[in-house]
């Protein structure tokens, strides 16, 4: 066994500085951190691994938005698997609407009534929402009506991607740089309703197994493949269960706020997907790393210090 190492703090410490003194601790949430920026700085340089990043919770809201582009733009990420919620946000910030910084002291029967809804301390008016809805259909009918029918939702994102016109976005960029975004439950978003109604009127069939041909074509083709797991549910689960095809990811950084002791797949560690076939054998010591923490604390120190390592 190993002593503990001490973390030294100094005036003027880079962000990597930091990280590596994490890291030596070997032990517990910091130890942990550390690792991640290792395993997730070996993803970004080398050119053998086929990386994938999930997205679940309000991570767009929460203002990681900027990160999600700058990965896709310089090529570090190869695909995204998230909920629907962050691209539909994604679509509201390339409108030109915002996410505003809200309170938790609030009276919330008072804030509908406002015209607000609420995601924690994010507000965001209902009208963007309304407006939403006017905005994509436009989107839609700009699309031909052949490529809307039998259409996936990783080409479905594409063709909404490359109608926006804000080179700040997770689709726009994903669309000019041609990295597919799967988004398994895309229909349960604020989008979802919208798009009903409009298959009511005019052609709009949505076909999912297309989205598993892409899917299983970048599993198998990898040389190597790794996962940034950022939450869970669908994302997550869709991005390992496809792995069980290639006998498990080769490596992978989870980080995660859900319970362990619930049973759920959210909160499950990635030691446990070994017995599912999603993680290869005797990768577990050295290329993962289990990260029980939020997000959007954890997740932007990960990647500074990962380009910062990389970049020497």
């Amino acid at each position: 066994m190993k002593k503990v190492h001490q973390i030294r703090l100094r005036p003027g410490m880079t962000v990597g500085e930091l990280a590596e003194e994490m890291r030596l601790t070997g032990v517990m949430q910091g130890g942990r951190v550390g690792k991640a920026v290792d395993i997730v700085a070996e993803m970004f340089s080398d050119p053998d691994y086929t990386t994938f990043i999930t997205l679940s919770g309000p991570l767009v809201p929460g203002g990681m938005r900027l990160i999600f582009r700058d990965l896709i733009r310089d090529g570090y990420v190869d695909a995204v698997m998230t909920n629907g919620a962050n691209m539909v946000h994604d679509i509201v910030e390339a409108m030109g609407r915002n996410h505003m910084i809200g309170t938790l002291k609030v009276d919330d029967e008072e804030l509908y009534e406002q015209g607000y809804n609420r995601v924690y301390d994010i507000f965001i008016e209902t009208q963007i929402f309304i407006d939403l809805e006017g905005f994509i259909g436009r989107i839609l009918d700009d699309i031909p009506e052949a490529t809307r029918d039998g259409i996936s939702f990783h080409e479905f994102l594409k063709e909404i991607g490359l109608r926006l016109d804000d080179e700040e976005s997770i689709l726009f960029t994903a669309a000019k740089k041609n990295v597919p975004i799967f988004s398994p439950g895309f229909l349960d978003s604020m989008l979802g309703i919208p798009l009903w109604l409009y298959g009511q009127k005019k052609k709009l069939v949505f076909d999912p197994l297309k989205d598993f041909t892409l899917l299983s074509d970048m599993v198998f083709d990898a040389k190597k493949s790794g996962a940034i797991i950022l939450g869970g549910g669908t994302p997550k689960h869709h991005t390992q269960y496809m792995h069980t095809l290639r006998d498990g990811l080769d490596a992978a950084i989870q980080i995660s706020s859900a319970r362990v002791e619930d049973g759920s797949l959210s909160g499950a560690p990635l030691k446990e997907s070994i017995t599912w076939g999603k993680l290869k054998e005797g990768v577990l010591e050295e290329k993962t790393a289990t990260i029980f923490g939020e997000v959007t604390s954890i997740f932007p120190l990960i990647v500074a210090a990962a380009l910062e390592k990389i970049s020497k």
